[in-house]
């Protein structure tokens, strides 16, 4: 009986050769699944620092806008908004400090003396009242033109036209002096409402910034 042979089995089951089986050790699974898993967090790591790259580079300006358009949505109010006579934020000037001469364009009678007594009673002050000169005459189609010298234009002009606000505002860099002219066109029925010019001398007087639209919020 050979000694490899297992005690009490006889000589029936022997183990000849001299090759034996190995018995190989089981795999670690533990080292495995810990790799792998080591593995995904790098990974993670890698991307999360991609993407705070791309912010850093590309979304700190979005953010920092979309910040300011949520502070102005909550106040309600335009940062660009300003006064509208007065290029400098200087007040509007008063009626009583204007000049207007009143000409009638148009082939009705009349309309130049009743237009230029209604703006005296709103205190305005009236230089010449008749006929529009021949560039004018029968040649304004609209409610009628306001023309003022070009230092005009961010003071008296926008006081003029709160009186009449559907008319056309012109200025003559050439012009000399500081009256203003209101040039009745066809399309005049007459001047604005009182009240409504009032509001718009307030506000001419006293600007407040434009409140933006709930929408763009």
């Amino acid at each position: 009986m050979s000694m490899l042979t297992p005690p009490g089995m006889g000589g029936k089951y022997k183990i000849t050769g001299d090759k034996y089986p190995r018995m190989r050790q089981r795999r670690r699974r533990g080292r495995l699944v810990a790799a792998v898993v080591a593995s995904v967090a790098a990974l993670a790591v890698i991307a999360w620092g991609t993407l705070q790259l791309i912010d850093v580079f590309t979304g700190g300006g979005k953010k920092a806008s979309a910040a300011g358009t949520k502070a102005d949505c909550g106040s309600g109010v335009s940062p660009s908004a300003g006064p509208s006579a007065g290029a400098k934020g200087a007040a509007a000037p008063k009626p009583g400090q204007i000049t207007v001469n009143v000409y009638n364009a148009t082939t009705r009678s009349g309309l130049a003396k009743s237009t230029a007594d209604e703006l005296k009673k709103r205190g305005f002050k009236i230089g010449d009242v008749g006929n529009a000169a021949k560039a004018f005459d029968k040649k304004v189609k609209g409610t009628g033109v306001l023309l003022g010298p070009a230092s005009s234009l961010n003071s008296s002009l926008p006081v003029l036209a709160t009186q009449l606000s559907t008319a056309e505002r012109r200025t003559d860099a050439a012009r000399k002096g500081a009256d203003l002219d209101l040039i009745i066109g066809d399309g005049f029925k007459t001047l604005t409402t009182k009240p409504a010019s009032d509001k718009a001398l307030a506000a001419l007087a006293d600007p407040k910034p434009t409140p933006t639209s709930k929408k763009s919020c």
